[in-house]
């Protein structure tokens, strides 16, 4: 039976954006630690605070399991003699590996027969290696920065001001720089803040709550949801708040409590997103609306610990958020005085990228690009989308958005609105910034939807022009989620646009801007957006041969392309589905290196033969009249009645014959099958048993 161990790496304030990551690599890290180590183990559970990250293990062995290693030597013909004496080859690999060559084994490998030595190898005792694991397990954990203090060399996402480490109740007795392990923790900075021992996780937790320290996040998070809900229902409303924001809060306190706060009710009269962004994004504070999802004027704040005189941190909130909204206020009304057409001329002076010109210059790419679009789409689009485009970047000379930059489109649906501008304009202004993330809502108008596409299109194929691309995981302009924001809307809308007419048609207005050749960026942009768009299919569960089988094929056309994964992947279903896919991709890997020719019936030799050709061309019709109207799951079983007749023929005809006229012509007849079903897919990169 295993002991437990614990650690806990007691720091500076470490950023709260930091610790749900860190909370995850610590977990993978330590699990693939004692597999390598052949430590077995029971639940992994960390944990974190501002302060503090945690690490439980439960039930860890007390010692490694026992291996049997095995090593190769010389091949047995090269170890033996005729006489069946042991070669120097032998005696040699023996005598290396501390073994008499009686001991020695045969083992059967591809190559043939080789000599080879088993060796049982005892496991260490886990408390013998876990001192040598603690520290680089700590000096391990990434960060998206750190940094180092002192004159120490560790670097670590804040300085580390103690390490509790204990397996089975006991100390892991190590040191990492020049902090030495024990058994004490740390409580609340201020409520709490001298040392205590503990011997396990359960009286860590319990002695961590009595000295003001909520250790596990899911906890704090309960704690701030039951608190922030009583508090606003005896206020008459409710919270209102979004992941990050609960997130955030939950991982900037230790021991959270929750304090009330009001401002003056004249301030409702302002959008609501501008009073929303004041108090959740600026401040971290929950807005209070009341059951239609009006503002009320009232908003809850998380305070880490519990205050001496709950007011004074009360008015101290409150005089912060009255500066805020009255800063808000005055660039509202200063906004209103100027036409948010006339900001588009403003947009001149502000740089979108110095290789790719100004916001100006953006707005008139986008514009143009957007119109094109709605041509193909729908036509009768057009004048708004002109209208949209030429207003969805003026608000970014707004004062409002200069201060709150998380405002933009917002506060551009907002203004034109007040410009009396068309109110399917005004949201779609909103809308072309959507979506903000990757799962992020959509546009709900076709002219959002349209201009949203043209925005990301150019930035794409804008940065990829002048060579700016994402590497690893540098991103800088988020290039990754505006192709996936492309990628979903074509598909919710099931819009007819193909990534290649797109990205022809996004190049063509950038033409002046490109630092090299069109070409190659168009090769790079459809590779880009391919591989997006493969790595979501694969991510909301579609079978990872299927989407390469159809994605070989077309990786232009969205709509279509979903539409044959799911066609397929429904057909794999099919209890026969295995043999069809065997026959054809034997079809495809005979004419790999075949370019296809005219099939001749007179040059038939076996009744085989003609019966697929015949098959072939009796399918074929139904097939295409399938495809064209996107029926692809009856056409893929259309194809899958060519099965049998393929049998027949690889049974009955040597397809690689010596004359060759015949062996063209057979060729010829196998590509032709190929071509058909590759109109679906690829079926050579479907997976199939062996």
């Amino acid at each position: 039976m295993g002991k437990d161990l614990l650690l806990e790496i007691g720091t500076e304030e470490i950023p709260a954006a930091f610790l749900p990551q860190a909370m995850s690599d610590m977990g993978a890290m330590i699990r693939r630690e004692f597999a390598e180590l052949m430590i077995s183990h029971g639940e992994v559970k960390t944990m974190a605070t501002p302060r503090r990250l945690v690490l439980a293990v439960a039930g860890v062995a007390e010692k490694q399991e026992e291996r049997v290693l095995e090593k190769l030597g010389p091949a047995k013909k090269a170890a033996f003699d005729g006489a069946g004496n042991p070669t120097p080859a032998a005696t040699g690999f023996a005598r290396s590996q501390g073994v008499e060559v009686a001991a020695l084994t045969t083992v059967t490998t591809d190559k043939g027969e080789y000599l080879a030595v088993r060796k049982k190898i005892s496991g260490e005792e886990t408390t013998a290696l876990l001192p040598g694991i603690m520290p680089r397990f700590i000096a391990a954990i990434p960060f998206k920065k750190s940094m180092r203090w002192a004159d120490l060399e560790l670097r670590f996402a804040r300085p580390i001001h103690w390490i509790l480490a204990i397996y089975g109740g006991a100390v892991i007795p190590f040191r990492l720089e020049n902090i030495t392990s024990d058994n004490q923790s740390y409580g609340h900075r201020f409520l709490s803040p001298d040392s205590f021992p503990v011997t396990s996780l359960e009286e860590y937790l319990t002695r961590s709550r009595e000295n003001f320290v909520i250790v596990d996040p899911e906890e704090r998070r309960a704690i701030i949801l039951q608190e922030t809900d009583r508090i606003a229902q005896a206020l008459g409303g409710r919270t209102w708040y979004n992941q990050e924001l609960l997130d955030t809060v939950t991982n900037i306190v230790e021991y959270p409590s929750v304090i009330s706060g009001s401002f003056d009710s004249s301030y409702l009269a302002l959008p609501k997103e501008v009073l929303a962004t004041s108090m959740m994004t600026q401040q971290k504070y929950f807005p209070l609306t009341d059951e239609q999802g009006g503002l009320l004027p009232h908003f809850l704040t998380i305070v880490n610990g519990l205050p001496r005189d709950p007011a004074v941190v009360r008015r101290g909130n409150e005089r912060v958020i009255r500066a805020r909204l009255s800063d808000a206020k005055f660039f509202f009304e200063e906004d209103r005085k100027v036409p948010l057409e006339d900001c588009v001329e403003d947009l001149r002076g502000v740089v979108f990228h110095t290789l790719l010109g100004t916001s100006y210059d953006k707005v008139l790419r986008l514009r143009e690009l957007a119109v094109e679009l709605a041509s193909l789409v729908n036509p009768e689009l057009k004048e708004r989308v002109f209208r949209v485009a030429t207003l969805a970047k003026a608000d970014l000379c707004t004062q409002m958005v200069g201060e709150f930059p998380e405002l933009q489109g917002v506060m551009g649906r907002e203004y034109a609105l007040l410009c009396g501008e068309d109110s399917r304009v005004a949201c779609a202004i909103h809308e072309h910034y959507l979506p903000t993330s990757a799962s992020g809502d959509l546009p709900e108008t076709e002219e959002g939807a349209l201009v949203s596409i043209a925005d990301k299109m150019d930035s794409i194929a804008g940065f990829f022009g002048v060579g700016l691309i994402p590497t690893g995981t540098a991103d800088p302009y988020a290039l990754r989620r505006q192709a996936l924001g492309i990628i979903n809307i074509i598909l919710a809308k099931k819009y007819p646009l193909r990534l290649d007419t797109l990205t022809d048609l996004s190049l063509a207005v950038l033409a002046a801007r490109l630092k090299r050749p069109a070409r190659e960026v168009k090769a790079e942009v459809l590779a880009f957006c391919k591989s997006r768009f493969e790595n979501q299919l694969i991510s909301q569960g579609h079978l990872y041969d299927i989407v390469d089988a159809v994605l070989t094929t077309n990786a232009v056309d969205l709509v279509q392309a979903l539409r044959k994964i799911e066609a397929l992947e429904e057909l794999k279903r099919d209890a026969d589905f295995a043999p069809l896919a065997i026959a054809f991709k034997r079809v495809v890997n005979i004419v790999k290196d075949f370019s296809g020719g005219p099939i001749d019936p007179l040059l038939f030799e076996n009744a085989a033969e003609k019966n697929l050709h015949d098959r072939y061309r009796e399918v074929k019709e139904r097939v295409e009249g399938f495809i064209q109207t996107g029926a692809y799951l009856p056409a893929l079983r259309e194809i899958a009645l060519l099965r049998p007749p393929v049998d027949d023929f690889f049974a009955a005809v040597l397809v690689m014959a010596e004359d060759k006229d015949v062996r063209a012509n057979r060729l010829s007849l196998l590509y032709a099958i190929s071509s058909l079903f590759r109109e679906i897919a690829d079926f050579s990169k479907i997976v199939t048993p062996q």
